[in-house]
């Protein structure tokens, strides 16, 4: 099982965690969230600041930018979780 930076998403998400690489594609500043694309995946990946690495500040993402993260299931689909530049 993955390091889960937030309590809160480890308690209302289904742990399935692979290890995968995408590129940012939009972010969403005043909302703290963003969507990472995924080579070779239809739909892209919703994150939040809160799945970000420790010492990773939302601020420091860039669009266009890679990053390597662990996809978990929610109730609302996939998520990426454990969010840093790759």
């Amino acid at each position: 099982m993955g390091r889960v930076v937030n309590r809160t998403l480890y308690l209302i998400l289904k742990i399935n965690y692979t290890q995968m690489e995408g590129t940012i594609k939009n972010l969403v500043q005043d909302k703290n969230f963003g969507f990472i694309t995924v080579e070779g995946r239809e739909k892209d990946l919703f994150f939040h600041a809160n799945s970000l690495v420790p010492g990773l500040a939302f601020a420091d993402l860039k669009i266009g930018d890679r990053v390597s993260f662990e996809e978990a299931d929610s109730p609302k689909g996939p998520n990426a979780v454990n969010v840093s530049k790759a």
